[in-house]
């Protein structure tokens, strides 16, 4: 397996409901600096919203330069079939990308019923997704390499 300092990692998130993005965003950033990921092997990628996830993941996966990539985002359930179509999409062209390319496609993308579910899901302590984001990108690089 390459040296905790060479993984490079590819992380996509939302602009819509932003807020929630760069919770889980700077807790799993912060972690895989914790682990020894070089911070300039973290590239950011910033989309419109939950739909455009998948396109941007497959052209950063791609270019086979990432270990591994981590989608962040939240979708909340209004009063159409609108959230329902938006995350089951999102949840499906990322797994298509992951299983294409060969890549761990680490998806965080949350669809919730309400806005405050996805902000504490990016903000709590334990069980923090952003965390488990990171740790769970590092931990299928890990098993990758010695599959």
């Amino acid at each position: 397996m390459k040296k905790m300092k060479d993984i490079r990692i590819g992380i996509i998130g939302t602009s819509f409901r932003e807020d929630v993005t760069r919770e889980l965003e700077k807790r799993c950033v912060a972690t895989l600096l914790a682990h020894g990921v070089s911070k300039s092997n973290i590239t950011m990628v910033r989309v419109p919203g939950a739909l455009e996830v998948p396109l941007i993941a497959k052209k950063m996966a791609k270019r086979k330069k990432y270990d591994a990539l981590i989608t962040f985002g939240a979708i909340v359930k209004g009063k159409t079939y609108h959230f329902e179509q938006i995350a089951n999409e999102c949840s499906r062209g990322c797994a298509e990308v992951s299983l294409q390319y060969e890549i761990p496609v680490i998806f965080e993308v949350l669809a919730v019923y309400r806005l405050v579910d996805a902000m504490e899901r990016a903000t709590r302590k334990v069980e923090n997704k952003g965390v488990e984001a990171a740790e769970t990108a590092l931990a299928m690089i890990k098993l990758i390499s010695k599959v």
